[in-house]
């Protein structure tokens, strides 16, 4: 044995690569290798020999492979040497550059809203996108013969066969989240109800599915001079200039008295600034909640009043970062997300500034 250990521990250690390691491996402690054949003949052996012999192969056996083992990582290490003797790098390069995605401008200008109204104590409230007839209409005051309801401007859903219920549509607007809001939490209230919303129009100005966000504030002595304070101050926030509005009178199934809120602004060069000039561009429908709106989220209209607003995320979004047409904002174009996107980092905040 002692011959054996000798012979071989020699030979691994002078062991030049890999090849060589698994020869002296087969030949040592292999099905046919020497130490394996030792091993056999311990069956042959009386039991005060095997006593001794068994135990002494055992640890040789161990102590080759062990040895084999160290030779293999020395090897290991010696060929990882010379590789990087051979190659090179130069960690001061830069790293290669990854593209990163962007947030889309509908997403970032979501979250400035939010922002900007949280502040002013406005909870964010959301809602089913397919909604009743009664919700999306009748709850909200709008007539059965009122142009909303018709197909060319509204999509219905497939009604089964036999159903002579109202079909259900896709919502035409977010007020029908006021009325859940209602029912559900009752006066007083002031919530936002951003989401999507759909009409059946296309233009440079208009999409099929497009975003709105709708504001509702319910209490006791809540008047309009204090729907023109909040847009003010909302304008004011979000442009980061200083918004004057000018109030004219209109007509709104679910508001009354209604008004269309215009901001100051000027055309110059094909471009529109906001908060300067002597222009006017109309950018949201108001006024104060019909009775019969409150009443149909279980609101007393008697002890209670407030006022509602609506605009197009998409519309303030184009006027904020000068974006020409709203078909480009659901038109996939990487060209288009990477220009006018926004940082995933880049979280509105009223203390950072909402403004990019």
């Amino acid at each position: 044995m002692d011959e054996l250990r000798g012979k071989y521990i020699e030979a691994i250690a002078g062991a030049t690569d890999e090849a060589a390691l698994e020869e002296l491996r087969l030949a040592a402690v292999g099905k046919k290798g020497e130490v394996s054949l030792k091993m056999r003949e311990l069956g042959k052996m009386s039991p005060e020999e095997r006593q001794v012999a068994g135990p002494a192969l055992n640890a040789l056996k161990d102590e080759i492979n062990a040895a084999l083992t160290a030779r293999k990582a020395a090897l290991a290490d010696a060929a990882l040497d010379e590789r990087l003797k051979s190659e090179w790098l130069d960690v001061t390069l830069p790293s290669r550059p990854r593209r990163q995605g962007t947030i889309h401008p509908v997403s970032q200008v979501t979250e400035e809203v939010t922002a900007i109204f949280a502040d002013m104590g406005f909870a964010v409230a959301e809602g089913p996108q397919i909604e009743t007839d009664w919700y999306n209409f009748d709850a909200l005051n709008i007539p059965s013969h009122h142009p909303a309801r018709a197909e060319m401007d509204t999509f219905y859903m497939a009604r089964k066969e036999g159903d002579n219920r109202p079909p259900h549509v896709l919502r035409t607007h977010t007020s029908p989240v006021q009325i859940r809001s209602m029912e559900a939490g009752g006066a007083p209230t002031r919530i936002i109800c951003p989401g999507r919303v759909y009409r059946a129009d296309y233009d440079q100005t208009h999409t099929p599915m497009f975003h709105q966000v709708e504001g509702l504030a319910i209490d006791k002595d809540i008047s309009m001079a204090n729907l023109k304070w909040v847009l003010e101050e909302f304008f004011t926030a979000y442009f980061g200039t200083s918004v004057k509005t000018r109030f004219r009178a209109s007509h709104f199934p679910f508001t009354e008295p209604s008004a269309e809120v215009d901001i100051q602004c000027s055309f110059e060069g094909g471009t529109v600034k906001v908060g300067e000039g002597d222009d006017w561009l109309e950018v949201l429908g108001s006024g104060m909640v019909h009775p019969n709106v409150l009443r149909a989220g279980n609101i007393d209209p008697d002890e209670w009043q407030g006022f509602a607003f609506g605009m197009g995320i998409d519309r303030i979004a184009m006027l904020k970062y000068g974006i020409p047409d709203l078909r480009a904002f659901f038109e996939s174009d990487l060209r288009w997300l990477r220009h006018y996107g926004f940082a995933a980092l880049d979280v509105p905040t009223l203390h950072a500034g909402v403004s990019r």
